[in-house]
């Protein structure tokens, strides 16, 4: 019995509907930007991975740095202990995240860093005898699949049946090109409440809401108002962190700081799981008591797990060669000349761009996003041509690992031009 079938018969998948679903592509290498499954077939990984991936799959130098800490220590408890990779690592990402971050808290994806954003935020606040309790988060944002997470999501498909579990949240309209005034009268509405604890976002591009993109001038006056009304703000870095927007984290394009800024997916280079939770001195302050009820008591069995913290630090080194870089800015003008090609094709609605990632949103006749049928066919049209692009619905996105060639980003344009022709017959 081949892989797949053997898969069948024992794995449950995520954001998978089973019952008629078609046997996965069994991946049994994976090597820079290409994988390549049991028959032999190359694929090119066109969205990193599920966004993980940064420097190319099974890359020499990650792979050295990991081995080497395995044969020295794999994993130590991380409560009344520590250890070199997790302090080092913290030290070298409050070297690169905005300046007034002063703290790190360790755990292990996007998800629970999320969520350790949240239970900082309203702790501080209990901390302090205030009773802050609401959260204001954007329409169409997806911030994991946690609880917590979840209830500072949109409500849609991806949560529907605990929609009655969720804690409330104030949810404003996404601040998109035109729409930016409606944003800011919401959060001033939402900001006349005193019992608002936290504003929660996606900087600049909501990720599995769409690819949707706004301004980093809107975001900045957000922060401003929030501020001026003592309210905390989260950045959700997860998916737009470690290089994807242009900037090393999506917040550098910002004139204001957030307070707390949350990491996961590309921290590790891709090739293990981890998230950090970054937080301002003033938050770690207000856990500082005599009173042990006021500690943050939060952790994971493999809270900053010595093997990935060494594969995070690896990733940083790669980040400090000027290679890293060049190559995001290659991306960046490749997208944006395919962009100007193709903003004006009949089925599209809108063309979007931001550093390494690009989305094409396609006409239908559905008003559905993420259970749009044109997905399956989509996946299915760029699975045969050996490009690995999993849409969100009707909206098609190429988000790469950075050592992607030109001549595989060419080829995946052309694809995306004969599929669009697909649309128009």
């Amino acid at each position: 019995m081949n892989l797949a079938n053997r898969d069948k018969n024992a794995v449950w998948h995520p954001f998978t509907q089973l019952k008629a679903a078609p046997l996965p592509i069994a991946i049994v290498k994976g090597e820079g930007a290409y994988f390549y499954d049991e028959n032999g077939k190359r694929y090119i990984d066109g969205i990193a991975s599920w966004w993980v991936n940064i420097h190319g799959h099974c890359h020499p130098y990650l792979t050295k740095k990991i081995t080497e800490q395995l044969q020295t220590l794999e994993h130590a408890i991380f409560s009344g202990f520590t250890h070199e990779p997790a302090v080092q690592l913290a030290e070298r990402l409050l070297k690169r995240l905005p300046q007034n971050q002063s703290k790190i808290f360790y755990s292990d994806n996007g998800s629970t860093a999320v969520e350790v954003a949240l239970k900082m935020a309203f702790q501080y606040w209990s901390n302090l005898s205030i009773p802050k309790t609401k959260v204001i988060a954007f329409e169409n944002g997806y911030h994991g699949d946690t609880f917590g997470g979840m209830s500072v999501g949109a409500r849609n498909a991806f949560n529907n049946p605990f929609s009655k579990l969720l804690f409330d949240v104030i949810h404003i309209p996404v601040p998109i090109k035109g729409k930016e005034n409606e944003t800011i009268s919401a959060l001033k509405t939402a900001l006349q409440q005193n019992d608002i604890a936290s504003f929660i976002f996606e900087p600049l591009i909501q990720g599995a809401g769409g690819m949707v993109m706004y301004s980093q001038k809107i975001l900045d006056e957000i922060i401003a108002l929030c501020r001026a009304k003592n309210v905390i703000t989260i950045a959700d870095e997860v998916m737009t962190g470690f290089g994807r927007t242009g900037k090393f984290f999506a917040s550098d394009h910002l004139q204001h700081n957030p307070d707390i800024l949350c990491m996961s997916k590309g921290i590790t280079g891709g090739v293990m799981p981890l998230g950090a939770t970054s937080c301002a001195q003033f938050i770690y302050d207000a856990f500082l008591s005599d009173d042990k009820m006021k500690t943050f008591f939060h952790g994971h069995s493999y809270t900053a797990n010595p093997t990935a913290c060494s594969a995070a630090l690896a990733s940083m080194d790669m980040f400090d060669a000027p290679e890293a870089f060049e190559n995001i800015m290659r991306i960046e003008q490749q997208h944006a000349t395919f962009l100007q090609k193709i903003k004006s094709h009949k089925a599209l609605i809108e063309v979007r761009q931001l550093g390494t990632i690009i989305a094409f949103e396609i006409k239908t006749k559905e008003h559905t996003h993420y259970l749009n049928s044109l997905s399956e066919y989509i996946s299915e049209f760029f699975i045969q041509r050996g490009i690995i692009l999993r849409p969100l619905g009707n909206i098609v996105y190429i988000l790469p690992p950075y050592c992607i060639s030109n001549n595989d980003l060419e080829y995946i344009y052309s694809a995306v031009e004969e599929f669009l022709e697909t649309q128009l017959i």
